[in-house]
């Protein structure tokens, strides 16, 4: 039979399998399929290069959103704003909140990469009767008109990512910290 360790003498070198894929050439295992080896391999695990936290849109654009949310230290950094859609990242400190908002014509999504807290939310500024406790991998969906805050209950930043439709903050927004965001806010 055909030795395939001869073919792949390495077989644990970029977590690229010992046996070729299945097609014209399976019967001649020395010989991979033409381009195998010029495929770019996915590795989640090595080293990346810190992303430049910037507002990329409109133009395309990808990245590990995790990544970039964990890698965030400012309050509120947003990083893509299309016409119809923003992405913001946000940090919030030990024992700090968002503070109490309301978006009136605009829906937003919320998701928890690191830490926990308390989101409330309600139909009026003194009435949150909503309330719910939200860690990592937790969504949150806030609907246009509902009054909501989220507190930062943990040890550690809250690393938050917003999606927002249609935006909120004006493009290229970088609120360094709650302060600024608020300062801002009423100008």
């Amino acid at each position: 039979m055909y030795n395939l360790y001869y073919a792949f003498p390495f077989s644990n070198y970029f977590q690229t399998p010992i046996y070729p894929p299945l097609g014209i050439n399976s019967f001649y295992p020395m010989f991979p399929v033409p381009g195998w080896f010029n495929t770019p391999i996915y590795t989640p695990n090595c080293p990346t290069q810190p992303i430049l936290l910037k507002d990329y849109g409109p133009c395309p654009f990808v990245v590990n959103i995790e990544q970039a949310t964990i890698q965030n230290t400012n309050f509120r950094t947003a990083l893509w704003t299309g016409k119809h859609l923003q992405l913001t990242l946000m940090s919030i400190g030990v024992g700090e909140d968002i503070g109490l908002e309301i978006h009136d014509d605009v829906d937003q999504f919320i998701r928890i990469e690191d830490g926990q807290g308390l989101v409330q939310m309600g139909d009026q500024r003194d009435k949150l009767e909503f309330q719910a406790r939200v860690g990592a991998d937790d969504v949150i969906l806030v609907p246009a008109g509902k009054w909501h805050n989220i507190i930062n209950t943990g040890c550690t930043p809250l690393k938050i990512y917003s999606i927002y439709a249609p935006p909120e903050h004006p493009h290229g927004t970088v609120h360094v910290t709650k302060a600024d965001a608020e300062e801002s806010h009423y100008r």
